[in-house]
C-alpha cells in the first residue's frame, strides 16, 4: 500500500471527511467542497464541546440543561438551530458553505446529544454523582471522537436504529468508499 492510499484511510482523510458528511445525512458532496463541509459540520461539536467540559468541571447542573435546551430545540426546529444560525453569520461566507437545516440523522444526534445533558443535570440534582460522571465521561468520549476522529456515535446509532446497519459501517471514519 502506498503512502498516499494509507493517508486517506486516517480520521481527517478525505475518505473520513465524505463519510462524516454522508453519516450526518446529506448527500455525496462535490469533490472540491468536502473539506469545507466537514468543517462547518463540526462547528456545533466545537462550541459544544468545551460547554460540556467546563459543566463538568463545574458541576452545575443549571449548564447541562441549559445545553439540552438549545440541543433539543436544534433538533426540533432544524431551521432555527442558534449553532448554524452563529455559523451562517460568521463563517458562511468566507468559507463558501451555508448550513441549512439538519438531515434527520444530525437532528437525531443533536436530539441524543440533549438527552444525555439533561440526564447528567438530573443526576446532579439527585445527587447521583457516579452516575452524572460516567454519563459526562461518555459525553466527552463521544465529542472527542467527533472532533477528533469524524465519528459522530449519534447518527451512527440513528442508522443502526433505522436498519442501515451496512451504511452505518461503511461511515464509519476508517471505511473507504461509503
Amino acid at each position: 500500500m502506498t503512502l498516499k492510499a494509507q493517508s486517506t484511510h486516517r480520521s481527517g482523510g478525505p475518505d473520513a471527511k465524505r463519510n462524516f458528511i454522508l453519516q450526518q445525512g446529506l448527500c455525496e458532496p462535490a469533490a472540491g467542497t468536502f473539506p469545507l463541509l466537514y468543517s462547518a459540520l463540526r462547528f456545533q461539536p466545537w462550541l459544544v464541546g468545551p460547554w460540556v467540559v467546563v459543566a463538568t468541571i463545574l458541576q452545575v447542573p443549571f449548564l447541562f440543561f441549559t445545553l439540552a435546551a438549545v440541543l433539543w430545540w436544534s433538533a426540533l426546529a432544524s431551521q432555527l438551530n442558534p449553532f448554524d444560525a452563529l455559523y451562517n453569520w460568521s463563517l458562511a461566507r468566507s468559507s463558501g458553505i451555508t448550513l441549512a437545516s439538519a438531515p434527520a440523522p444530525r437532528r437525531f444526534a443533536q436530539f441524543l446529544a440533549g438527552s444525555f445533558a439533561i440526564a447528567i443535570g438530573l443526576s446532579l440534582v439527585l445527587g447521583w454523582r457516579m452516575a452524572a460522571l460516567v454519563l459526562e465521561g461518555f459525553f466527552i468520549v463521544a465529542i472527542g471522537a467527533l472532533l477528533f476522529g469524524g465519528f459522530c456515535f449519534g447518527s451512527f446509532v440513528f442508522h443502526l436504529l433505522c436498519g442501515r446497519a451496512d451504511f452505518a459501517k461503511r461511515t464509519l471514519p476508517w471505511a473507504t468508499g461509503a
